[in-house]
């Protein structure tokens, strides 16, 4: 007989440590999981790489990039695929995808949000299948912004946009199935020929208290994701090219562009723009900012880009009648 709770501390902790080294088993914990620890590896590499997968085949390589940030979930799954196995090999190979997420995105996931914004821009898909027009248009002048940007404009619901936004923005142009509305007014308005044989964009000249500066309006092509095709990006890439050689061109010193581009910053066929403008999101927004689609949003293909001017704070809007989110963005001018 002994006393109850003596002699039998010791024996427990041993007992539990003898169990834990025999459940891990040292002696083999390099030797499993090398197929976690291949795929890992592979993981990292394609991450790190990425921008040499080659887009000649179905544009491989602009699909990935348009889904590079959603790779981090891979990386909990094997980590406890790791544990349970009790591979060291497997865990010692998390290093490197780690690695390779954090430094292409861990910039991203925090608060870059500052002060001192004067000017408050917002472009939005309103959707050409948006069964409340009337009540996007109300969304938009709650915002309180003072140039907005639509994209997806149709016949039948321009004249609900014009009626919504017309008191809060006087000035509009509208070209084709973009528009731009402010509360400044606009000069120079012209359409914007991006290779598509329709105008879906436009670039227009803001006046801020005496300060000019140029404002594009773009909606490039759809992309689609097909079996017998792969990633059909071509005529958004033509689009993406004319865009960009467009901007390049601009004689203005302060250049906005807003739209819905149908690709993330990280697509390397929307280079023509995206390499010589900042976004907004990037410079000074708090966390992804995916903005489609609505529902789910997996992707930032709607974008606020700027050059020459310095962004303050970027956010998304809570969701309108669109299977777009609205996006939103505050300069220093």
């Amino acid at each position: 007989m002994t006393e109850p709770g003596q002699g039998q501390g010791p024996e427990r902790a041993g007992s539990r440590a003898e169990r834990l080294r025999n459940w891990w088993r040292p002696e083999g914990m390099w030797r499993r999981g090398i197929v976690l620890a291949v795929l890992a590896v592979l993981l990292g590499v394609v991450m790190l790489l990425h921008s040499r997968i080659p887009n000649a085949v179905g544009n491989l390589g602009s699909l990935l990039e348009t889904f590079l940030p959603w790779f981090g979930l891979c990386l909990p799954l094997l980590l406890i695929a790791a544990v349970l196995r009790r591979s060291a090999t497997a865990l010692a190979a998390l290093v490197l995808p780690v690695f390779a997420w954090v430094s292409l995105f861990a910039g991203q996931i925090t608060d870059k949000a500052g002060t001192g914004g004067n000017l408050t821009v917002v472009s939005h898909n309103v959707d050409a299948d948006n069964p409340d027009p009337a009540g996007t248009a109300r969304d938009i002048v709650a915002s309180g912004a003072d140039v907005v940007a639509l994209e997806e404009l149709t016949s039948t619901a321009l004249p609900k946009y014009r009626d919504g936004l017309a008191k809060a923005y006087p000035y509009r142009t509208i070209q084709g199935t973009v528009g731009l509305w402010s509360k400044h007014p606009l000069s120079d308005e012209e359409p914007v020929d991006i290779k598509m044989g329709w105008t879906r964009a436009l670039r227009a000249v803001v006046t801020y208290h005496g300060q000019p500066f140029a404002v594009y309006v773009a909606h490039l092509p759809s992309v689609r994701v097909k079996l017998d095709a792969g990633f059909t990006a071509n005529q958004r890439d033509a689009s993406a090219e004319a865009l960009g050689e467009a901007i390049a061109a601009d004689p203005a010193k302060k250049v906005f562009l807003l739209g819905d581009l149908n690709g993330t910053m990280n697509d390397r066929s929307l280079a023509p723009v995206t390499s010589q403008m900042r976004s907004a999101q990037g410079a000074a927004g708090d966390g992804f900012g995916f903005s489609w689609p609505a529902s789910f949003p997996m992707a930032r293909i709607d974008h606020i880009m700027v050059k020459g001017v310095e962004p303050v704070k970027a956010w998304v809007l809570q969701s309108t009648g669109s299977d777009h989110r609205p996006v939103a963005a505050s300069v220093k001018i």
